[in-house]
């Protein structure tokens, strides 16, 4: 079986269109018509059928389109693994992440990381929590950063290295008359709600924690940026519901701990890598050092994943 006719396919299945799979591929558009066909030859069914200038996969070519990329996906780890041998090790790591963990922890942690394991260099993927199996999948990066309570992962698949758990905190401005240290989900969702977006990963485990205090949230905005937030709470338009990451944009506002029954609504970082592919070995070096970096930088994730290892 032909891999590249087999990538062919993917490709086509994932862009919707011929003209944009050729453009990726760098191929003619006849060429890659020609692969397509000779695939559905080999096969004995049709892949796609046309819909305008989109082609849509039949329903053969839904139930094969898991199997090819999996089968694409050992074949990359098999040829990187290769390469990994004759090299002796891959000198290199890239590493996904959300643009809010790339622009609080990389800054400081790239020059952490230098020091103490100077023949690596790191280099970075900005993705939303949601597309990181993805990338990891298709090899754009070796490891991922993401917060895993709402992530629904396949542990014979992806494997993770638990890090230092952070806080979600909400974030009024100082003139408002709290006296309460924690602000609990039922009472929080009555009052005006600053939110992230959806895709953000901190929104996710918020709204997980919602449905499951059967709570709707009275959401006043929502954005993408979670120091826009932050402006709109200290101007007093809202509470900001914000991940205990932001702590150096906190300081002229109320903070207090969101909860549940008691507990802290937490943010728990992981590691994340696929088992199918080559894993530098460095990785777990990395992993190590950006817990150490972690609990160096935010005390509060420290102590939480103290609190933590002592439950289990």
């Amino acid at each position: 079986m032909d891999l590249k006719r087999l990538r062919t396919f993917v490709t086509v299945a994932e862009h919707g269109t011929v003209s944009k799979a050729a453009a990726v591929l760098n191929i003619t558009q006849p060429a890659l018509s020609r692969q397509i066909g000779s695939l559905e030859l080999e096969f004995g069914f049709e892949l796609f059928e046309r819909s305008g200038r989109r082609v849509l996969l039949t329903p053969h070519g839904e139930q094969l389109l898991a199997d090819c990329r999996g089968l694409l996906t050992r074949a990359a780890a098999l040829s990187e693994r290769a390469q990994a041998l004759r090299r002796g090790d891959i000198k290199a790591l890239k590493v996904a992440a959300s643009a809010l963990t790339i622009e609080v922890l990389f800054p400081t942690f790239l020059h952490f990381h230098a020091e103490r394991m100077p023949g690596v260099r790191l280099g970075f993927v900005e993705a939303t929590a949601a597309e990181h199996l993805n990338v990891l999948e298709r090899g754009e990066a070796h490891v991922a950063i993401n917060v895993i309570n709402t992530v629904p992962m396949d542990d014979n698949r992806f494997a993770r290295y638990a890090l230092p758990p952070f806080q979600m905190l909400a974030a009024s401005a100082r003139s408002l008359p709290i006296e309460e240290r924690d602000a609990d989900i039922r009472q929080l969702c009555e009052l005006p709600l600053l939110l992230l977006s959806p895709s953000h990963a901190t929104r996710m485990v918020f709204d997980a924690a919602c449905q499951l205090a059967s709570v709707k949230p009275n959401i006043f905005g929502e954005s993408a940026s979670p120091r826009a937030l932050l402006q709109m709470a200290e101007a007093g338009h809202g509470i900001a519901v914000v991940p205990s990451i932001l702590q150096r944009d906190l300081g002229r506002l109320r903070l207090r701990r969101v909860t549940y029954r008691g507990d802290p609504l937490l943010l728990k970082l992981a590691v994340l890598w696929d088992r199918q592919r080559m894993l530098p070995r460095h990785a777990q070096a990395f992993a190590d050092l950006l817990a150490e970096h972690i609990r160096d930088l935010f005390p509060a994730a420290r102590r939480s994943a103290e609190k933590l290892a002592l439950v289990r």
